[in-house]
Protein backbone atom coordinates (compact mmCIF):
# COMPACT_ATOMS: atom_id res chain seq x y z
CA UNK A 1 0.00 0.00 0.00
CA UNK A 2 1.26 3.05 -0.73
CA UNK A 3 1.39 6.17 1.50
CA UNK A 4 -1.04 8.13 -0.19
CA UNK A 5 -3.69 5.71 0.13
CA UNK A 6 -2.58 4.79 3.67
CA UNK A 7 -3.45 8.97 4.47
CA UNK A 8 -6.83 8.32 3.40
CA UNK A 9 -8.06 5.49 5.50
CA UNK A 10 -9.82 5.68 8.90
CA UNK A 11 -8.13 3.62 11.71
CA UNK A 12 -9.99 2.54 14.61
CA UNK A 13 -7.44 2.52 17.49
CA UNK A 14 -6.60 2.39 21.39
CA UNK A 15 -5.17 6.29 21.18
CA UNK A 16 -3.24 7.85 24.40
CA UNK A 17 -6.49 8.82 25.93
CA UNK A 18 -9.66 6.74 24.46
CA UNK A 19 -10.46 3.94 21.78
CA UNK A 20 -10.82 6.53 18.78
CA UNK A 21 -10.72 7.59 14.80
CA UNK A 22 -7.48 8.18 13.44
CA UNK A 23 -6.90 9.46 9.87
CA UNK A 24 -5.71 12.37 7.77
CA UNK A 25 -9.09 12.67 6.07
CA UNK A 26 -11.40 15.12 7.50
CA UNK A 27 -14.08 14.94 5.29
CA UNK A 28 -14.19 11.10 6.01
CA UNK A 29 -14.73 11.72 9.74
CA UNK A 30 -16.90 13.92 8.80
CA UNK A 31 -19.29 11.30 7.12
CA UNK A 32 -18.99 8.61 9.32
CA UNK A 33 -19.19 10.59 12.96
CA UNK A 34 -22.36 12.38 11.03
CA UNK A 35 -20.78 15.58 12.32
CA UNK A 36 -21.09 19.17 10.98
CA UNK A 37 -18.35 20.13 8.50
CA UNK A 38 -17.59 23.46 10.20
CA UNK A 39 -16.49 22.07 13.58
CA UNK A 40 -12.41 21.24 13.52
CA UNK A 41 -10.65 18.00 14.68
CA UNK A 42 -7.85 17.69 17.19
CA UNK A 43 -4.74 17.09 15.52
CA UNK A 44 -2.56 14.65 17.13
CA UNK A 45 1.18 15.21 15.64
CA UNK A 46 4.10 12.46 16.83
CA UNK A 47 6.73 15.18 18.04
CA UNK A 48 7.42 18.76 18.97
CA UNK A 49 8.84 19.44 15.42
CA UNK A 50 5.81 17.92 13.20
CA UNK A 51 3.89 20.19 15.71
CA UNK A 52 6.18 23.61 14.24
CA UNK A 53 5.26 22.75 10.84
CA UNK A 54 1.90 24.11 11.40
CA UNK A 55 1.85 26.61 14.03
CA UNK A 56 3.87 28.53 16.94
CA UNK A 57 3.86 27.78 20.66
CA UNK A 58 3.49 31.44 22.22
CA UNK A 59 6.97 31.31 24.32
CA UNK A 60 5.17 31.43 27.78
CA UNK A 61 3.29 27.95 27.01
CA UNK A 62 6.76 25.90 25.03
CA UNK A 63 7.37 24.04 28.60
CA UNK A 64 3.42 23.38 29.59
CA UNK A 65 3.49 22.01 25.90
CA UNK A 66 6.27 20.05 25.90
CA UNK A 67 5.92 18.43 29.49
CA UNK A 68 1.98 17.47 29.23
CA UNK A 69 0.68 14.18 28.73
CA UNK A 70 -3.02 13.26 27.79
CA UNK A 71 -3.54 17.31 27.23
CA UNK A 72 -4.90 18.60 24.01
CA UNK A 73 -4.01 22.55 23.62
CA UNK A 74 -6.20 25.57 21.53
CA UNK A 75 -3.77 27.42 19.97
CA UNK A 76 -4.17 31.17 19.01
CA UNK A 77 -4.63 30.19 15.54
CA UNK A 78 -7.61 28.36 16.44
CA UNK A 79 -6.80 24.69 15.71
CA UNK A 80 -6.26 21.93 18.47
CA UNK A 81 -3.48 20.31 18.87
CA UNK A 82 -1.54 16.82 21.04
CA UNK A 83 1.87 16.02 21.07
CA UNK A 84 0.85 12.32 21.01
CA UNK A 85 4.02 10.44 23.44
CA UNK A 86 2.00 6.97 24.27
CA UNK A 87 4.16 3.93 22.32
CA UNK A 88 1.50 2.61 21.13
CA UNK A 89 -0.22 5.32 19.77
CA UNK A 90 3.02 6.49 18.19
CA UNK A 91 3.34 3.29 16.13
CA UNK A 92 1.01 4.52 13.63
CA UNK A 93 1.53 8.42 14.01
CA UNK A 94 5.23 7.94 13.57
CA UNK A 95 4.00 6.44 10.17
CA UNK A 96 1.83 9.16 9.04
CA UNK A 97 3.60 12.24 11.38
CA UNK A 98 0.25 13.99 11.92
CA UNK A 99 -3.37 12.63 11.58
CA UNK A 100 -7.10 13.78 13.30
CA UNK A 101 -8.42 12.44 16.29
CA UNK A 102 -11.71 12.10 17.59
CA UNK A 103 -13.74 9.36 19.57
CA UNK A 104 -15.13 6.34 18.21
CA UNK A 105 -18.68 7.43 18.11
CA UNK A 106 -21.75 9.35 16.43
CA UNK A 107 -21.30 12.90 17.48
CA UNK A 108 -22.98 13.15 20.95
CA UNK A 109 -23.43 9.64 20.97
CA UNK A 110 -22.31 6.97 23.26
CA UNK A 111 -19.29 4.55 22.23
CA UNK A 112 -20.30 1.02 20.32
CA UNK A 113 -17.79 -1.46 19.28
CA UNK A 114 -19.93 -2.71 16.23
CA UNK A 115 -21.13 0.79 14.86
CA UNK A 116 -16.98 1.59 15.40
CA UNK A 117 -15.63 -1.77 13.94
CA UNK A 118 -18.15 -1.12 10.85
CA UNK A 119 -17.07 1.83 9.36
CA UNK A 120 -13.30 2.00 10.19
CA UNK A 121 -11.19 0.83 7.20
CA UNK A 122 -8.67 -0.44 9.84
CA UNK A 123 -8.85 -1.71 12.92
CA UNK A 124 -5.47 -1.95 15.09
CA UNK A 125 -6.08 -3.99 18.16
CA UNK A 126 -6.16 -4.46 21.06
CA UNK A 127 -8.97 -2.09 21.71
CA UNK A 128 -8.68 -1.25 25.40
CA UNK A 129 -11.79 0.04 27.52
CA UNK A 130 -12.47 3.53 27.14
CA UNK A 131 -10.75 6.25 28.98
CA UNK A 132 -11.36 9.29 30.38
CA UNK A 133 -10.81 12.01 27.77
CA UNK A 134 -7.75 14.33 26.68
CA UNK A 135 -7.49 17.57 28.89
CA UNK A 136 -8.47 20.60 27.01
CA UNK A 137 -6.41 23.80 27.53
CA UNK A 138 -6.78 27.12 25.24
CA UNK A 139 -3.75 29.13 24.99
CA UNK A 140 -3.64 32.92 24.62
CA UNK A 141 -0.46 34.59 24.17
CA UNK A 142 -0.44 35.28 27.69
CA UNK A 143 -3.32 33.72 29.36
CA UNK A 144 -4.21 29.77 30.26
CA UNK A 145 -8.27 28.74 30.16
CA UNK A 146 -9.04 25.09 31.19
CA UNK A 147 -12.06 24.21 28.93
CA UNK A 148 -12.16 20.50 29.81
Amino acid sequence: MNNEQFEKLVFLTQTDTTIGFVSQNAEKLTTIKQRPPHKHYIKAVNSLKTLKTFTRVPTKHKNRVRRSRKTTFILPNGYSYRVIHNKQHLLLLNRLQWAYTTSANLSNKAYEETFAKEVADVIIEPLNDVKQASHIVKLGKYTLKRIR
